[in-house]
């Protein structure tokens, strides 16, 4: 499972709080946030952890999973070097052999042209043409006399910043396919979120200095055996794991003591668990759904008022040892639909299995459309189709296809969302003993290693006395900068 030897003896301290009985923290999802957390809580002694996953494995869409001989991820995952340093020698600690350090490979498909990523200034200068550059140059130039105002919409704070020419070549139809929305419909918190190259000098930065210097930390068995790690760490340290066991119902708690009773469901069995505090890293939409009682009009009213953007992950196995040396494709033009392809074998420079490797396209779409309920052959085809178009087809046709659907790959921020997401945070916030955190628990676009920063920094505002809400605020303050890395 990816749990070095000894390496929970080498990192669990057991310092209890001296109390008659240490706090019982229940932990919803087992994503990096919620494995993080569960980790944590018993390393240092401070609560007993019951943590529920509905699926069967870790890791959520930060796992991995075994198909066609490989390990292979949900989409194209890394660990930057951005990641917090204790919380990278705690992962480095626990994988030990297993974890790398790699520089990137990377490439986008721009106006007909392929450019590294991280972009490089000596290739965008030698392969994009004449006619693009003196756009950006004139568009600098222009943004210098004029400074524009950035407006609220992901469209205008980026036409703002980075001009037309790279808006309306590169960001505005990619953000169409990612979100399905048009650029005007999207708050512009999603462009300060998304978008690492958000300026003239943060793009110029970038191309002169790649964040984390264009390098990565990678697993050898596939992105989840970072969060694997961490639940077979907090299991050794005493922590009950419970997969395949979803909560489907939390109420205030009756047994004395404690504050919350939660119901959780396997199969047709069912399970009754106290708690003193609930850790949640669902969906906060969920959240809302399985509270007993249900939650005022108002709340429910801003359930219906978050949206989701679904993905439908296509792997195609294919007979060759290796299709190129690129380890993700990127996609931002509007001629193909797959926003990225990625190739596992290339991450951890892995050599086995001989003869086979496997692709993972990524197609963001809509619960119920068109590509969401396409079969296995005909996504297949589309791979095949649109890698032909970018000019790199295919080298024989897939010996075997599989393909996973995720409903809640991305959370959309349409114009608007910040006051019922206001309303539902707000409402979490004033149940006792609750606490929120992590992607899907706070509406976030992040990485893992934020995700994890999450949930140590929850571990740290819990005390003997209770949960340190000012703290905690603080925290939420430094979230609240994070800015997704691809």
């Amino acid at each position: 499972m990816g749990l070095r030897e000894g390496a929970v003896e080498a990192l669990v301290e057991r310092r209890g709080f001296g109390m008659s009985r240490l706090p019982h923290v229940v932990v919803l999802g087992g994503g990096p946030a919620g494995c993080g957390a569960a980790y944590q809580l018993r390393r240092t002694g401070k609560a007993t952890v019951t943590l529920l996953e509905r699926q069967n494995v870790v890791g959520g869409v930060a796992g991995s999973f075994e198909w066609g001989g490989q390990w292979l991820d949900y989409g194209s995952h890394r660990l930057h070097h951005t990641v917090d340093p204790r919380i990278l020698e705690d992962i480095k600690q626990l994988l030990g052999d297993d974890f790398g350090d790699f520089d990137r490979h990377g490439r986008i498909r721009l106006r007909g042209e392929w450019l590294h990523f991280p972009i490089k200034s000596l290739d965008l200068l030698r392969r994009l043409d004449k006619g693009f550059a003196l756009g950006m140059v004139r568009d600098l130039v222009m943004r210098k006399l004029r400074r524009p105002a950035e407006g609220e919409t992901f469209a205008s704070v980026l036409l703002a910043n980075l001009g037309p020419t790279m808006c309306h070549h590169f960001y505005f139809p990619y953000s169409r396919k990612l979100w399905g929305k048009e650029p005007e419909l999207l708050s512009g918190i999603q462009a300060r979120k998304r978008v690492t190259a958000g300026s003239f000098g943060k793009l110029i930065k970038r191309l002169l200095k790649p964040v984390g210097g264009g390098k990565y930390y990678y697993m050898r068995e596939g992105y989840g055996q970072i969060s694997r790690a961490y639940a077979n760490a907090a299991v050794a340290a005493g922590a009950d794991l419970a997969l395949g066991w979803g909560a489907t119902k939390i109420t205030r708690s009756t047994e004395p003591g404690y504050t919350w009773t939660i119901t959780a469901e396997h199969g047709t069995e069912r399970r009754t668990i106290h708690a003193d505090h609930i850790w949640t890293t669902i969906p906060i939409t969920l959240l809302a759904k399985i509270s007993d009682p249900a939650p005022p009009a108002a709340v429910q009213a801003a359930m219906q008022q978050i949206t989701y953007r679904a993905m439908v992950l296509v792997y195609v196995q294919l007979p060759v040892d290796q299709y190129t040396t690129t380890d993700a494709h990127y996609f931002p033009e509007g001629n193909v639909r797959v926003t990225r392809l990625s190739e596992p074998k290339n991450y951890f420079r892995s050599t086995s299995p001989k003869g086979t490797t496997i692709l993972c396209a990524e197609y963001p779409c809509t619960v119920g459309d068109e590509i969401w309920s396409a079969s296995d052959e005909a996504l297949a085809d589309m791979v095949a189709r649109d890698t032909a178009t970018a000019a790199i087809p295919l080298p024989a046709k897939p010996i075997a296809v599989h393909v996973r659907r995720l409903p809640q790959a991305y959370p959309i921020y349409q114009m608007g969302y910040e006051k019922p997401l206001a309303t539902l945070d707000a409402w979490a916030g004033s149940q006792p003993n609750m606490l929120v955190y992590g992607r899907q628990g706070l509406f976030a676009h992040d990485n893992t290693h934020h995700a994890l920063f999450m949930a140590y920094s929850a571990v740290e505002c819990l005390t003997p006395g209770g949960f340190d809400q000012q703290k905690w605020a603080g925290f939420r303050e430094i979230f609240k900068s994070h800015v997704v890395e691809d």
